[in-house]
């Protein structure tokens, strides 16, 4: 874990993504960090050790190589502190033990991740916390949510599968009124098309599976704080003992440096394949924030710099009890796009999604909802591939 360094924000995107977070000079001029692989550290002499009196005394709390990796995301996300863990569901679930306690009440929006859905509802309720789930189009209407020991919101924007935008700055406008924490799932924008710490978020929260390592091949997340909640959050992950290792550290900081130019092409692909979808007699809706078709893209426009590569279509079906066996079909139709779980790869992605566990949000019920993550292909062989499906479908 790493606390906020000196470096300017003043450069462009891409150009802090190549040089954030290592000054190769301070490794003889390496232009990557050392992996550093430690768990012991040692001490020079007996007060040193007992006053804890160097950098590093463990490697829970911290290598070279991670350090690396935190101060590069501090600098994207503009935090006091970042700490790395395991994976991204780890990333949420870890802020929200941070920051809650038994008898506290979390308002979680009923868009998110379904792994964090099942971790309120087990875990946190194990621990006499209690939650209840809102409207991710509530905006300011979230106040008639609050009670007394209401002490976190939980947000992600856009939200998971269906991908709807939330109103952040009125929502944590009202949090903060209320002296609840925000947190937000910021893993589909990522800090370069949208910096929630800027719009009132408190803790931000990445799967640096996605994006930031880019290759389908590495398991992170990071949690990034605001000054004011920096300190707990590094207590709470002390006491916990959790921590990325240096060899996926140096993996996430090495696929950072490309990220905006992958992004630039997943949202060039994700246009084209959204658009060709909306144009479609067997597409009932396309769910993809970037289009002004969208019912969030108002708010989606006005907050977000930019779009990720990740879209859902509901597939238009007569009767419901087609819906399964149509969904299947299409999928077994395609041959470019793999069927598989995640996104942020280089490649694309198919799935069918499950929006059952849902509280408040009806799921649409003109047919199943296929999720494509649409990766760094051709955008004219991805478009062959769906038409294949397609046709495998009808």
């Amino acid at each position: 874990m790493s606390e906020e360094n000196d470096r300017p924000n003043s450069i462009g995107p891409n150009t802090q993504l190549v040089r954030a977070g290592y000054d190769p000079f301070d490794y003889h001029g390496f232009i990557n960090p050392p992996t550093v692989h430690a768990s012991t550290v040692l001490f020079p002499d007996a007060q040193t050790m007992a006053q804890h009196g160097q950098k590093y005394t463990y490697a829970t709390r911290g290598t070279p190589t991670t350090d690396a990796l935190c101060n590069a995301i501090n600098e994207l996300e503009g935090a006091a502190g970042t700490i790395l863990v395991p994976s991204g569901l780890a990333a949420v679930t870890i802020a929200l033990l941070a920051y809650l306690s038994p008898g506290d009440h979390a308002l979680i929006v009923d868009s998110v991740y379904g792994n964090v859905r099942h971790f309120c509802d087990t875990m946190l309720a194990r621990f006499g916390i209690e939650v209840d789930y809102y409207d991710p189009g509530v905006g300011a209407g979230i106040e008639a949510l609050f009670r007394s020991n209401t002490r976190l919101v939980h947000t992600e924007a856009p939200g998971s599968n269906t991908f709807e935008i939330l109103d952040i700055p009125a929502i944590a406008e009202v949090a903060h009124r209320h002296d609840a924490i925000v947190t937000m799932d910021n893993a589909w924008a990522t800090p370069l098309h949208f910096k929630p710490l800027d719009f009132g978020v408190d803790v931000s929260i990445q799967a640096s599976t996605k994006y930031p390592a880019g290759h389908a091949d590495i398991l992170m997340g990071t949690i990034s704080a605001n000054a004011r909640h920096w300190r707990q959050l590094k207590h709470a992950n002390g006491a916990l003992g959790l921590c990325g290792t240096p060899d996926d550290a140096y993996q996430v900081l090495r696929g950072l440096r490309t990220m905006g130019i992958r992004l630039e092409r997943h949202q060039a692909n994700a246009l084209v394949v959204a658009k060709w979808l909306e144009g479609r007699g067997d597409v009932a809706r396309v769910l993809f924030p970037a289009l002004e078709s969208f019912p969030g893209h108002e708010i989606w426009k006005r907050d977000f710099k930019g779009a990720g590569g990740i879209l859902s279509f509901v597939l238009a079906t007569d009767r419901k009890e087609e819906f399964r066996l149509r969904a299947q079909k299409f999928l077994d139709g395609l041959s470019l796009f793999d069927l598989g779980y995640s996104w942020g790869g280089y490649q694309s992605l198919a799935l069918v999604v499950d929006l059952s566990d849902r509280r408040i949000l009806q799921p649409p019920q003109e047919g199943p909802v296929i999720r494509l993550q649409i990766g760094l292909e051709d955008v004219g062989d991805l478009l062959a591939d769906l038409e294949r499906a397609f046709a495998a479908a009808a």
